[in-house]
């Protein structure tokens, strides 16, 4: 397997239309994707050698992305601001190359801007999952 560029890793944000249409965030320069699984501790007086014991599938899966990069003031950056002001759970998809797509709700938790006077606008964004997510492989 050779490497990937990260260029190729994308966030893609929904219409809300049937059948909904993904579009990229625009400028988006770095990006990370995280996939998370709390354990559940069922370990009792009982437990073997008194070795710890988590209970399979009894935890809260989560997801969280973040990405930063150039203001662009595109038809998703538009659609990403409407979302955050009526704080709307909107679907994304998350592409990672070789790897596969994540799709699902998502809410945006933050979503800032800034800029130098001698540079160029910038925005970050972080999301937070808000339901199931699917994933299909590549």
């Amino acid at each position: 397997m050779t490497g990937q560029k990260g260029r190729d890793v994308l966030i893609k944000i929904g219409d809300g239309a049937s059948p909904e249409v993904f579009s990229t965030i625009a400028g988006v320069r770095a990006k990370t994707i995280s996939l998370n699984a709390r354990s559940v501790d069922g370990t009792s007086g009982e437990s073997p050698s008194a070795w710890r014991e988590l209970i399979a599938g009894a935890g809260v899966k989560s997801a969280s992305v973040s990405g930063a990069g150039v203001f662009k003031d595109t038809s998703s950056d538009a659609a990403m601001q409407a979302a955050f002001f009526a704080q709307a759970v909107r679907n994304f998809q998350l592409v990672i190359p070789d790897f596969g797509v994540i799709e699902g709700p998502f809410l945006i938790e933050s979503l800032d801007y800034s800029g130098d006077h001698d540079g160029e606008a910038a925005f970050a964004v972080t999301l937070a999952s808000a339901g199931a997510l699917s994933f299909v492989a590549l």
